[in-house]
Order: C-alpha cells, then structure tokens, then sequence
C-alpha cells in the first residue's frame, strides 16, 4: 500500500520552536524529527509545540523519538526555565496511543490553532535521507524508551527490541 509521505514544517520564534507533522509521524519521518529536535535544543529552545492537527496516524517508533526528546531535556539550562513539550491538536487516534502506551503524562496536551502557522516551514531536515543504521538505531531507542517508561509496554515491544538489536549489530558489522 503506499502511503502518503510526511512533511516536517517548523517555525521559530525567540522562546517557542513550532513544529508541524503533516501526514503520517511514523519511522520515516522520526530521524528528520530528531535531527530537527536536536539542533533546535542546541540552539537554547527549551519550549515545543509539535502540532499534530495534520496528522493522521503516530507509529511507537515516533512516539519513542517524542519520549526521547522529552527525557533526555529534563534538566534545563540554567537560566531558561523548564523543558515543555506541548502537543497540540492530536487526533484520537493519537491520543489513545499516548495513553495505550503510557506516556500522555509526560506531555502537555492542548486544542486550538497554531499561533506561528502563517510562518511555518519545510525543514532542511526533511531532505536529509537517513542510512539504514540510523534509522534502525532511532528505532531500537524508541522502543527501549517505550519500554523505560513504562514497563507495561514490555511485552508489546521486547521482541520488536530484539529484533531491531540484532539487526543494528548485522549493520554495524558489514560497514566495519
């Protein structure tokens, strides 16, 4: 079946980064979202808001990446306050797997409209095509985070876990 591809758009304005998942937040679309998260913690933001209202559907491996930028943001720079995650507008769907999976608690959740939509763009990460490795190794995180966060999520993910180890190691093998 072929699916839609996904579009990673973003806005930024001097304390908040807005970012816009259009279409599908699944494993394709999870490395440029981390790259982009990443570079935008380095640059000082501490304040998302990932706007989901374009979203159709969210796979664990996405949702792990969003777990990660939450866990890995819990101590703050000095001066700029808490980190907040804010996600705005999901879709049932989207919402009843934050709470099938255990992990709405770690997200501030609202409705309403975009204040930087007018101002939002296609992210240069977006065009960056992650290697195999990479994307296997964001996978295998995800789910291991999945799993850290809330144990319930263990049986649902461990082979899936296994599976991802096993062949990240093959990867990281052949390239040696």
């Amino acid at each position: 079946m072929n699916q839609p591809p996904s579009n990673l758009l973003v806005a930024v304005t001097d304390r908040v980064a807005f970012l816009k998942i259009v279409g599908r937040a699944n494993v394709a679309s999870s490395v440029p979202f981390k790259t982009l998260a990443a570079d935008l913690r380095s640059s000082g933001f501490h304040n998302f808001v990932v706007d989901l209202g374009a979203c159709s559907t969210m796979d664990s491996t996405f949702l792990g990446v969003l777990v990660g930028v939450v866990l890995n943001s819990v101590e703050p720079p000095a001066a700029t306050g808490a980190f907040c995650l804010q996600l705005l507008n999901p879709n049932q769907r989207v919402a009843d797997l934050l709470d099938n999976l255990g992990v709405v608690h770690l997200f501030t959740i609202t409705s309403g409209g975009n204040p930087a939509e007018a101002t939002l763009e296609p992210s240069p990460a977006s065009e960056v095509a992650a290697s195999r490795e990479e994307i296997s190794k964001t996978c295998l995180e995800a789910h291991q985070l999945l799993m850290a966060v809330n144990p319930e999520n263990i049986p649902k993910f461990k082979d899936v876990a296994q599976f991802l180890a096993e062949d990240l190691k093959k990867l990281k093998e052949g390239a040696s």
